[in-house]
């Protein structure tokens, strides 16, 4: 059966940048669909070079002047945070001809150790881009549409999903091999990628000693996900040592497994929470490593509210990544409870964003969002109400209910 291409929001900007830079550096957490991007991009012209292979990295580290030789540019080299001393013999050759763009495009999984060696070796000469897993648009085959706030608040014409079909959405995740072959069985999928995840990502990175712990660490956060995260009580939890819960965490954030919410603040006057909260970037991750196997019991269980508010930043994150911008979304709290689940900083101002486990959206959900408005004056636009019912309705102040499909 051939392998079935989804259009990447990342690909026009990915064309851009192999046209005026050098060099591009592609990363993102392992089967995030790198490799089948840069060559359904670029195979016809590109030779492609897996550095995985011990033969070939060992190749490639034994002698990097001659390695880069046998691979004259244009060249694809997939997983180079396997031979990381390639860099410097790149920039060598970089800088015997700085002018001509596209001549190198390089792949890792590893954000930590790759985005020091690229700093240090390919500064200036390489553009760095991200691509996470599939979003929500792009599965639906609509990878450039915008975000509901933006461009004038276009409305999006997906259809709502019935309550089964979004759990079971969520349930599996956005990764492209997944989302290919719907057959697969997803907790097998999910037990694999998470023991490769561990052997091969984390084994590689200097903070990580005993898995088996770092394991534990894992499922912890994920229980935990979407609340403010005490690593002072994880550490306790684990029986290990805060700073040792900070590194993993600071792991956990390079690998691209997660991403840090931090309070928003502005001068209100007012205290506000400096604790941040931690999601994971992927819902089918979330799911896996909470137990949850059924699209029912994801729904009525305690996590099932941690996991849409998941999907929803996830959703938002991979849109604006794969233009090739960097993500500013917060979450905004005050000491008296009030509390806003997101606040994305927009070109226009900020855009608060409450995410409801609820089919009936109703005026009162948009309390908190009235508040931030408040607090906020001027710089605040209209806000948003996620849910999971099917209707757009008016909440009043400036606030608007809408699908999560609608998202």
């Amino acid at each position: 059966m051939p392998e079935v291409f989804i259009e990447r929001s990342l690909s026009s900007v990915l064309v851009r940048a192999v046209s005026e830079f050098p060099a591009v550096v592609l990363s993102g957490p392992r089967q995030s669909g790198k490799t089948t991007l840069l060559q359904h991009l670029f195979g016809g012209r590109y030779r492609y070079v897996s550095l995985d292979p011990p033969d070939v990295r060992a190749a490639a580290t034994e002698d990097p002047r001659g390695f880069l030789a046998m691979h004259e540019p244009p060249v694809i080299f997939d997983e180079i945070q396997n031979a990381p001393g390639l860099l410097p013999y790149i920039k060598e050759r970089i800088d015997a001809d700085r002018s001509r763009a596209g001549q190198y495009l390089l792949t890792g999984s590893q954000n930590l150790l790759l985005g020091e060696q690229v700093n240090e070796s390919l500064a200036g000469r390489a553009a760095i881009l991200r691509l996470l897993p599939l979003s929500r648009r792009e599965l639906a085959g609509e990878p450039l549409s915008p975000l509901p706030w933006e461009f004038g608040g276009e409305q999006s014409d997906r259809r709502p999903q019935e309550s089964a079909e979004l759990w079971g959405g969520l349930l599996r995740g956005g990764y492209p091999e997944l989302a290919c072959q719907p057959n697969r069985d997803v907790s097998m999928w999910q037990a694999s990628y998470t023991q490769t995840y561990l052997e091969r990502d984390v084994r590689a990175i200097r903070q990580v000693g005993d898995l088996n712990q770092y394991q534990s660490f894992l499922k912890t956060v994920a229980a935990r996900s979407g609340q403010l995260l005490n690593l002072s009580d994880v550490a306790r939890d684990l029986g290990v040592a805060v700073n040792t819960a900070k590194a993993w965490l600071s792991v956990l954030e390079a690998t691209y497994q997660v991403v840090v919410v931090r309070p928003y603040f502005a001068n209100v006057g007012k205290r506000l929470v400096k604790t941040p909260k931690v999601y994971f970037s992927d819902s089918g991750t979330l799911c896996h490593l909470v137990g949850l196997k059924d699209p029912g019991h994801a729904a009525a269980g305690p996590m099932g509210g941690a996991i849409l508010e998941t999907a929803v930043l996830s959703e938002i994150v991979k849109t604006l990544t794969h233009r090739g911008e960097v993500p500013q979304v917060y979450f905004w709290r005050t000491s008296a409870g009030a509390e806003v689940d997101f606040v994305v900083v927009s070109a226009d101002g900020l855009v608060p964003i409450e995410v409801k486990q609820s089919a009936t959206p109703r005026p009162r959900m948009a309390s908190a969002i009235a508040a931030f408005r408040q607090d906020m004056a001027g710089a605040c636009l209209p806000g948003y109400v996620i849910h999971t019912g099917h209707n757009r309705l008016p909440l009043g102040d400036h606030t608007t209910a809408i699908p999560f499909a609608a998202l």
